[in-house]
């Protein structure tokens, strides 16, 4: 990626990505390339070949959960069998939601339903208790809605109508496969048409979900079943748990909850029916034959604009790595991930969390009682470098019959994964476990477990490589480290404790200095023009919080290099950064995305800190110039 003769002060992002951009091709398959989509098309490379090597029996591999992916490889790969069988294999779940009449039937039959995958009124999890992070919780949400927020229901959102409309299509066509009557399919579509709508008046907006440590709210299972009636969530407990059945739920989205009958009701309870064989459906068609799946891709395609499906080949790895992603992850991370690099980036790691305590310390708007918990969080901060050590014993449980058509496998592997995470209800959290395989390109903070994971596949250029000088690397994969690490401390994880518990730690003032910088940080991102819309402040404040955090740190450790290089630390960050995408792709992350557009990252973040403006002479006179007194860094 060579600059263009755009100067770096004016736009950091264009000056070192602007050639790049001109020529850069989107694959057709996907949304977007460049930065972390280019290295994951990397990874997507490499494994796919292995694949094939794999079903043709030219490798093999020591781990043996690998020998259940690859006989799900396999069946993927089988199209002659999916085409003849059709829609047949979504025949047996589609024809049980169809049998159930009433209520009391949906009552009867809602744990197995559950366990299948089928739609209830409420969604139910089991994951780590915001409150005790020892322990699970058992989790109440609304139904899932069509569109990506509840803000794309509105009169005056044409892209919504628009998407309703692409999606109503294509749910039509499906139903032309079903034994359905012409009638009954237009009943069913009218039917989910309408109750989506109402759903989409009750749940939560990606907004109200992006403060997610106001999920957390506990309720006797007695309040949450006088709510839900006459959905019957103490009868599927009881079926689920027995005497076991928690007696008290956490509600993540309590309006939902609260006004379920606005959506599900005896009343209502055809629409309801309706809408959950139509979701049922859809979901199915990405496991029956060719025709089917393609057209059960098509709503993706027009939400982020790509031109065509991925290849079978490529749809047979992504199924497969997702399924069985430990050990994907693992096998990729063995055999590919160098030792040398774990050590050096673990190392830098450590560096950078020693450094972020240097900077709690120096702190001006925390006491020092304040500053001491807050350290205390940093050192216990737990290092997830590359991939897991051991493979979890669930990944070996998910055997399928080999007779089974490809959608009745990946039934039997959902139904082993869901029986598993409700397990989970009363046995002690394992903090082991990893968010994230090693073969992805991304990184995470998890606030319940106070760890940070950065998988293998990440570590690669421009984010990070023992080629690169330290410079650079700070640039890419520290900043990127730091910024994990501030998670700790944005607007939801500094509600956390060092143990991953909700609770307050801070002094009431301390708080609400921290709180007063937040609004500074909304007001810097809140109301920026973008490809016709505006970037929403308050929605993208968490990770605009990180990447300042991330930067902040890593500056200072720039400082106490022999030879720092400022110039390439921060033509590397706007490296990281770099994304060229299709237009709807970038109109569905405006509207629903924490993370502000890559441009403002690459060009936002910099202006906050005086290194930027002493390496390349930034002025008053530039366009990457902020006014000292508008300047931000809370970390």
């Amino acid at each position: 990626m060579s600059e263009t003769k755009v100067r770096i002060q004016d736009d950091l992002y264009e000056a070192v990505n602007g050639e790049w951009l001109k020529t850069a091709v989107i694959p057709e398959d996907r949304p977007t390339t460049g930065g972390f989509s280019d290295l994951d098309q990397d990874v997507e490379r490499i494994m796919m070949a292995d694949f094939a090597a794999f079903a043709a029996g030219e490798k093999t591999s020591d781990i043996p959960e690998m020998q259940y992916a690859i006989a799900l490889y396999r069946k993927v790969l089988d199209v002659e069998r999916r085409n003849r069988e059709g829609i047949a294999p979504a025949l047996p779940l589609l024809q049980k939601l169809q049998g159930i009449k009433t209520v009391d039937q949906l009552n009867d039959q809602a744990a197995e339903l559950l366990i299948e995958g089928a739609d209830l009124p409420i969604r139910m999890e089991v994951t780590a208790d915001m409150a005790d992070a020892t322990k699970h919780a058992f989790i109440v949400v609304g139904p899932e809605i069509i569109l990506p927020d509840t803000t794309y229901y509105g009169a005056d959102n044409p892209a919504g109508k628009q998407l309703l409309a692409i999606w109503a299509d294509m749910a039509a066509k499906a139903l032309a496969f079903t034994p359905l009557s012409p009638e009954e399919q237009k009943q069913y579509l009218d039917d989910t048409l309408a109750y989506d709508a109402l759903v989409a008046q009750k749940v939560k907006s990606q907004l109200e979900w992006s403060e997610y440590y106001k999920c957390h709210n506990p309720m006797d299972v007695e309040e949450v079943a006088a709510q839900v009636a006459p959905f019957d969530v103490k009868k599927l407990l009881a079926d689920l748990y027995g005497a076991d059945a928690p007696k008290i739920l956490v509600v993540y989205d309590p309006k939902a909850i609260r006004e379920m009958n606005g959506y599900f009701s005896a009343e209502n309870f055809e629409l309801y029916r309706h809408w959950a064989y139509v979701k049922a459906l859809l979901r199915s068609t990405a496991y029956l034959s060719e025709e089917l799946c393609a057209l059960g891709r098509t709503y993706r395609r027009a939400l982020t604009g790509v031109a065509s499906d991925p290849s079978l080949e490529k749809q047979a790895y992504q199924t497969v790595s997702q399924m069985y992603s430990e050990p994907v992850g693992v096998y990729y991370g063995r055999t590919y991930f160098g030792e040398a690099a774990k050590a050096d980036v673990v190392a830098l790691v450590k560096k950078i969390i020693e450094t972020y305590k240097l900077r709690m310390q120096k702190n001006t708007f925390l006491a020092a009682e304040t500053k001491a918990r807050a350290i205390q969080k940093l050192s216990t901060i737990e290092i997830k470098m590359g991939y897991p050590d051991e493979i979890k014993e669930i990944w070996s449980k998910l055997i399928f019959d080999e007779d089974a058509s490809y959608l009745e496998a990946m039934q039997s592997l959902f139904a082993v994964r869901v029986r598993d995470m409700l397990d989970k209800i009363n046995k002690p959290v394992d903090r082991t476990e990893w968010l994230m395989p090693g073969h992805m390109v991304n990184a995470c903070y998890n606030p319940s477990a106070n760890d940070i994971t950065f998988p293998a596949a990440i570590l690669q250029k421009p984010f990070y490589a023992l080629s690169q000088s330290v410079s650079e690397n700070l640039g890419g994969i520290g900043a990127v480290i730091g910024h994990e690490i501030s998670h700790a401390f944005d607007n939801n994880g500094a509600n956390f404790d060092e143990n991953g518990n909700l609770k307050n730690w801070w002094k009431e003032e301390d708080f609400a200095a921290f709180k007063e910088l937040t609004r500074g940080m909304i007001e810097q991102f809140d109301g920026i023009e973008f490809h016709g819309g505006k970037v929403n402040g308050e929605l993208t404040v968490s990770e605009n919080i990180a990447d300042n955090g991330g930067m902040g740190v890593t500056l200072e450790i720039m400082h106490t290099l022999p030879d720092p290089d400022y110039q390439a630390y921060f033509k590397n960050w706007a490296r990281v950064w770099c994304i060229k995408a299709k237009e709807e792709y970038i109109q569905l992350l405006l509207a629903n995305d924490v993370h502000s557009p890559a441009v403002l990252r690459a060009n936002m973040a910099p202006r906050n800190f005086p290194e930027w403006y002493d390496a390349f002479g930034v002025t008053e006179k530039d366009r990457m110039y902020i006014a000292p007194e508008k300047r931000i860094s809370i970390w």
